[in-house]
């Protein structure tokens, strides 16, 4: 029977330690490790709770080991704060599940993620990475545009300002997230179109889609902009339906090229907007997805695609597996 550990940040910790809802937002509940837990269980497996970084140091300096590690940390400072959990188990030839260091420092800095992208051939927004505000004036886009911070997630930094109409409105928001979060600002050309999310499972060649979502916000939502606020606040105000024929093959095939082009492994999400011609273009990848039962997108997509949590979680370790084995 394989050993596999968890580890994971689990929000209620960091919320006693003083930090705010916003700066634990994409941190996990109880409700999501247990239900990980559990599954992992009956897949049968023995698993062992770790926690998150200074947990897993703790129990490697006590000689702790495992023959696979589930992880599932987001880290709490720096932009590679993803990659540091991955780099401390490579350190000590510990397997685990999910993407590498070098993909998950790339995948943070959404500006880096563009580049490599483009590079592939991969329709993505024109865009500009604003390390301070006398670069608004060396950017060469057309209104509008749409702004954010460059290592976010969950809607953070977003809100209904982020749709740009001027330059004033440019200098006033960028102004305001380097300030707020001491990062640099994504500026990309705003893209009108559909917004979509596509679940991925699976590394290279092996990769494939479990299924492609549309997101769609309500007139009922406080903000147009799938914010931290619409987010946390989506009951009643944003659809989730499945997209289905050329659609869904269109998004399908532009998710999976990123994902093959950025070296994700196992399982996650990309996330994607069409442009005015109805073209969907590249947004971002989260090769740690959220993996909440009941109302994250992952687990959210397949269960509308006939895909259950049991077999969402058996799909992403069984790659894992087959990847450590040398098959992938």
């Amino acid at each position: 029977m394989l050993k596999v550990g968890l580890t994971y940040d689990l929000r209620s910790d960091y919320l006693k330690l003083g930090y705010s809802d916003e700066e634990t937002a994409e941190f996990d509940s109880e409700e999501t490790i247990e239900a990980i837990d559990n599954t992992l269980t009956t897949l049968g497996y023995k698993t062992q709770r770790i926690g998150n970084i200074f947990s897993l140091i703790d129990r490697i300096n006590k000689g702790e080991r495992w023959d696979l590690v589930f992880n599932i940390c987001e880290g709490m400072h720096g932009i590679g704060r993803e990659a540091q959990v991955p780099a401390l188990l490579d350190a000590y030839n510990i397997p685990y599940v999910f993407s590498d260091p070098l993909v998950l420092s790339l995948t943070l800095h959404k500006g880096q993620t563009k580049r490599v992208v483009r590079d592939c051939n991969i329709p993505t927004a024109d865009f500009a990475i604003v390390e301070s505000i006398q670069d608004i004036k060396h950017i060469n886009l057309p209104y509008p545009l749409f702004a954010k911070p460059v290592a976010e997630g969950t809607g953070k930094g977003i809100d209904g300002r982020s749709i740009i109409t001027s330059n004033s409105d440019l200098q006033l928001v960028c102004q305001n997230l380097l300030a707020r979060f001491q990062q640099p600002v994504l500026v990309e050309t705003y893209l009108p179109g559909r917004e979509f999310t596509v679940g991925i499972v699976g590394t290279g060649n092996s990769a494939k889609s479990i299924g492609v979502m549309e997101i769609t916000i309500t007139s009922k939502a406080k903000e147009q902009t799938y914010s931290f606020h619409t987010k946390e606040n989506w009951k009643g105000v944003v659809e989730y339906t499945m997209a289905s024929g050329e659609i869904e093959k269109a998004c399908a095939d532009t998710a999976l090229k990123a994902w093959r082009c950025l070296g994700c492994r196992d399982g996650g999400r990309v996330d994607l907007k069409m442009d005015a011609s109805g073209i969907p273009n590249f947004i971002e990848v989260n090769p740690l997805a959220g993996l909440n039962p009941s109302h994250s997108d992952l687990p959210m997509l397949a269960r509308n695609n006939g895909i259950d949590y049991r077999q969402l979680i058996k799909l992403v370790v069984d790659s894992a597996l087959i990847r450590l084995n040398g098959s992938v």
